[in-house]
């Protein structure tokens, strides 16, 4: 279980001695150091890094794999412009502007007052009690694609790692991307045990999801516990 405040001192402790954070560092922006021992024995050829927020674990990625392709999806202007100002001179790296999920269209993103807390499910009280400062503070309509719909993204790789951070909505991108997940070895997804936003999949229905797509879970990361309960944590499945 990790401290918040720990967890920031430690991220501005790795960053200043690594120089290529110190462009990320100048936009408020520090790698996801708490995924680091899970990427870095990870044999991928690919990072779908879907909900890419401002770009910290793709750069945690970059740290650890330093020439591994990235295909990134971040559906806020404001986080994909960090995004691109970070990464976008880098070979090997796109960012697109969009959501993923189970159906192509467009839909209602609810944004929090925390941008990395935003959804495509209704902001739910107990998120907002478990993570204060993460109400909803407006929506903005945004495109939302399928993974399956975007085959040049992913069509060459053989040991891809696909990466959820995507605030409940992880069972319908999975549920979009059952193509996509024969080119993936891997999949690393924070998942929820309490419902955080409406309608959401909690951890055993994420599990059983994958087991169907061959995918069985090796490790549990991170759990963070609220008033003694578990709340959420990141699990990494890889194929069977």
């Amino acid at each position: 279980m990790y401290n918040l405040y720990s967890l920031k001192l430690a991220k501005a402790w790795y960053s200043a001695r690594h120089i290529r954070c110190w462009p990320a560092l100048l936009l408020g922006v520090a790698p996801s150091i708490e995924h680091q021992k899970i990427l870095r024995n990870l044999e991928m050829d690919l990072l779908l890094d879907v909900g890419a927020n401002r770009g910290q674990f793709s750069l945690m990625a970059r740290i650890l794999h330093p020439y591994l392709p990235i295909q990134a999806y971040e559906p806020l202007a404001a986080e994909a412009a960090v995004y691109r100002a970070i990464h976008g001179a880098q070979p090997g790296i796109e960012l697109h502007e969009l959501a993923l999920g189970d159906k192509e269209g467009s839909a209602d993103l609810h944004i929090s007052g925390r941008a990395d807390s935003s959804s495509l499910l209704p902001i739910g009280e107990l998120q907002t009690h478990c993570f204060p400062g993460t109400a909803e503070i407006g929506t903005k309509r945004v495109r939302v694609a399928t993974l399956d719909s975007l085959p040049a993204h992913w069509l060459n790789a053989r040991r891809a790692l696909l990466k959820l951070d995507v605030q409940g909505f992880e069972l319908n991108v999975l549920r979009g991307a059952t193509a996509a997940l024969r080119n993936c070895a891997f999949v690393y997804v924070e998942c929820s045990e309490v419902p955080l936003y409406a309608g959401q999949a909690l951890r055993p229905d994420i599990e059983n999801f994958l087991q169907t797509q061959g995918f069985v879970q090796r490790e549990c990361v991170n759990p963070l516990q609220v008033e003694g309960r578990l709340v959420q944590a990141d699990y990494l499945f890889c194929r069977n």
